[in-house]
């Protein structure tokens, strides 16, 4: 499997461990656990990194909408840490018709353990949690929306996003999960009874893949 190896936390390039220091290390974040993204997707791509997720000392759910909305594929995969260390972060990208808008919509799921940054920098918010944002959804109205995520009812907030996405962030599993979506109308798609299922459990053989997703790569924000 190819990937591309980044900062979870800027998206700029990482020094693996060397002789004198066992962390990955970002020039401008420091320690970081580090950002694979897999070049292309395939139901082996993500056999390979759902068994990565799960074998980590705390697995980490690999979320992917399931059953998919029409017209839409499953586009790209990653994941954050290293051998040492285990997963910290996962990512899963689907791709299909805007909802409300014509046009392409794109949705990245995230699931992330506390402290590392990748969830915040796709929702375009500062630090390394959302816990800031989202006490502050929490004290100004009910959860915005809910999915169900393994089997239970899950509420999602918005949190202070940039104008080119939505993003809504929650809790599943005991981890962060967020859901980022471009264009920010895109964020609708929360309003179809979305059901999101972990990959790690097992792998639908009727998952549709899409065209590599743009919005895996790229720099923070």
């Amino acid at each position: 499997m190819s990937v591309v190896i980044t900062c979870p936390r800027c998206g700029g390039p990482v020094r693996p461990p060397g002789l004198t220091d066992p962390d990955w290390q970002c020039d401008q974040c420091g320690s970081v656990p580090p950002w694979h993204v897999a070049t292309h997707i395939s139901p082996r791509v993500l056999e390979l990194v759902a068994y990565r997720a799960k074998r980590a000392a705390r697995p980490v759910p690999l979320w992917c909408p399931w059953p998919l909305l029409p017209g839409w594929t499953v586009t790209g995969v990653g994941w954050a840490g290293d051998d040492r260390d285990g997963v910290a972060a996962t990512a899963v990208a689907c791709s299909g018709p805007a909802p409300l808008a014509q046009g392409p919509a794109d949705v990245v799921l995230i699931a992330e353990e506390p402290g590392v940054g990748l969830g915040t920098r796709f929702a375009g918010i500062p630090g390394l949690d959302p816990g800031p944002y989202l006490a502050e959804a929490l004290e100004t109205s009910a959860a915005h929306a809910k999915v169900k995520a393994a089997g239970r009812p899950t509420p999602l907030w918005a949190v202070a996003a940039r104008d080119d996405r939505s993003a809504y962030v929650g809790e599943a599993k005991g981890l962060w999960l967020y859901a980022v979506s471009w264009p920010a109308s895109a964020g609708y798609f929360l309003a179809e009874d979305i059901v999101l299922h972990d990959l790690t459990d097992w792998i639908p053989a009727e998952l549709v893949y899409g065209a590599p997703s743009p919005y895996l790569h790229g720099p923070a924000g």
